[in-house]
């Protein structure tokens, strides 16, 4: 009895039509280097998987033609390249017309975050806890690169002024690792611009009733010569962005028609359960 109890229990779970599928997105400019090791680590992950859509952003280097040879090996790896670069937000705009699973994750494609720590990510939603999970850099749990400190300095104040107007108290806004309910996050019309998408989620996120929860991830993060591409300009555009999306888009049409769609959406699914 108890030797077959194991067999059982993952019989259960592999059957389980409860379990959420997940698409992972994955944006990528000349990535060349590090998007092999991205999708390997991706596509062996113990979750429901359902595909991997992979937007490249115009990449001038080999990055496209080492995601094609992938996704002749792997029919979950969905491929979308942009005919020129237009930013981070372009990308994960297209990838999330194309994504179809229940919950959506986003994963960057330089490896300053570990694939391995997903399953986690995706916990509190796959309880039916959370609609929206943050992967927070500064409540570490394994490890950090120490590096810039006006990088660190930019990110708590750029959280600190977003969360003023959010009311949240939130750790982490301009992380990359977010997660969502495919319903949550599918009918917001992305308009900002290069890194402007992590303000512009947050705010129109919290202005749903959408729980919202936080846990801790590592961060391996890379310098500019290894390829970072953030500056400082693009701190710039985020201050101006959480005034913007905290202030003036909730109260546009396609701000109030995201906010009731949600709503709605999320009254049905909390009924259910």
């Amino acid at each position: 009895m108890i030797s077959s109890s194991p067999s059982v229990a993952m019989e259960t779970d592999s059957t389980d039509s409860t379990i959420l599928s997940v698409s992972i997105l994955v944006p990528a400019f000349n990535e060349e280097r590090t998007i092999a090791d991205v999708l390997q680590r991706v596509l062996s992950l113990e979750v429901n998987l359902r595909e991997v859509v992979v937007v490249d952003d115009g990449s001038t280097d080999s990055t496209a033609e080492i995601v094609h040879e992938v996704a002749e090996q792997d029919s979950r790896v969905r491929f979308h390249q942009l005919k020129h670069n237009q930013g981070k937000t372009a990308a994960i705009r297209r990838a999330l017309e194309l994504a179809k699973g229940d919950i959506v994750v986003v994963q960057d494609a330089d490896l300053e975050y570990d694939p391995a720590e997903i399953p986690e990510l995706i916990s509190p939603i796959q309880d039916g806890m959370a609609d929206v999970v943050y992967g927070s850099r500064f409540m570490v749990r394994r490890a950090s690169r120490v590096l810039y400190f006006y990088h660190y300095l930019a990110n708590r104040s750029l959280t600190f002024l977003s969360n003023l107007l959010t009311n949240r108290n939130m750790t982490d806004i301009e992380t990359c690792y977010k997660a969502f309910r495919s319903s949550v996050i599918k009918p917001l019309k992305l308009k900002s611009k290069g890194f402007g998408m992590e303000v512009e989620i947050t705010a129109m996120i919290c202005k749903t009733h959408a729980r919202t929860y936080e846990v801790p991830i590592s961060y391996y993060g890379r310098t500019y010569e290894e390829g970072k591409k953030i500056g400082i300009w693009d701190g710039v555009y985020a201050i101006l962005y959480i005034l913007y999306y905290n202030l003036v888009e909730p109260r546009t049409r396609d701000g109030r028609d995201f906010i009731r769609t949600v709503n709605e959406s999320l009254h049905s699914a909390h009924v259910e359960m």
